[in-house]
């Protein structure tokens, strides 16, 4: 099985010089990446760095998109752009886009015009905290649901579903999530998708473990069942990340 790993720079680093070191840095991983790929998710200013990339195993991601509407409107970027540049992937829904307004009737948006333009959106859906009572699930499903409303079966299977807990995540976490964790939800996520699109459909779609992912315990999610890891703060740094690479 291959596995997918997302490098989320979110809004880092703060020059393009250091950009080009940490992009040139990842590229010369291709070697250690044996049913592996990575997808480097660089903020606006730097897609133009993988403007000529040609590996197989190394591909370029967005952490955003605008919605598909008419007009113009100061300060957004299109999924038309992205996919001009050479882009493949792009972020919905992360924790930190939702924090900041992203609804899901807006990340709904964003998803069906990824699609249109033929790129892969990777959703990202997690609950604030947990419960005793279990209502961090419906919080999850109520995600999914809405999130991908308008979606057809279709379609579905060109979606990533990366599952992160918010409560640990940064430098304000709870404490790190586990296997068993993680196991439950995809568990859980898989049925909410059959539920909506049907059991063989719920199947197709990769589901993603992302917080606070490091070489630690980066194994302990892929067997437990990841497709493929989202990582954030250790994807700015190239010996993190080939120790997470070469963890599995």
């Amino acid at each position: 099985m291959e596995h997918i790993i997302i490098a989320n720079w979110k809004s880092n680093p703060d020059s393009v010089i250091k950009a080009r070191g940490v992009f040139s840095g990842i590229l010369k991983l291709n070697k250690n990446l044996k049913n592996k790929k990575i997808v480097i998710c660089p903020p606006y200013p730097y897609l133009f760095l993988g403007d000529k990339l040609k590996s197989p195993k190394i591909f370029l991601g967005a952490q955003n998109t605008f919605i598909d509407t008419e007009g113009s409107f100061t300060g957004e970027v299109k999924a038309e752009m992205l996919k001009s540049m050479n882009v493949k992937y792009v972020i919905v829904g992360h924790s930190e886009r939702r924090k900041i307004g992203d609804s899901d009737e807006y990340i709904s948006k964003q998803i069906t015009t990824i699609l249109k333009n033929k790129l892969i959106p990777i959703l990202c859906v997690g609950e604030i905290k947990r419960d005793h009572d279990g209502h961090y699930l419906s919080f999850v499903k109520n995600q999914i649901v809405n999130d991908l409303s308008g979606i057809n079966k279709n379609s579905i299977k060109n979606i990533i579903i990366a599952y992160e807990p918010v409560w640990a995540i940064g430098k304000g976490a709870v404490r790190e999530a586990t296997g068993e964790e993680f196991t439950e939800m995809k568990i859980y996520i898989r049925k909410v998708l059959s539920d909506l699109y049907g059991a063989n459909i719920a199947k197709s779609v990769k589901i993603f473990y992302g917080g606070s992912v490091k070489k630690d315990n980066a194994k302990i999610f892929i067997d437990s069942g990841a497709d493929g890891l989202l990582i954030g703060r250790d994807s700015l740094d190239v010996k993190k990340i080939e120790a997470i690479i070469k963890s599995f």
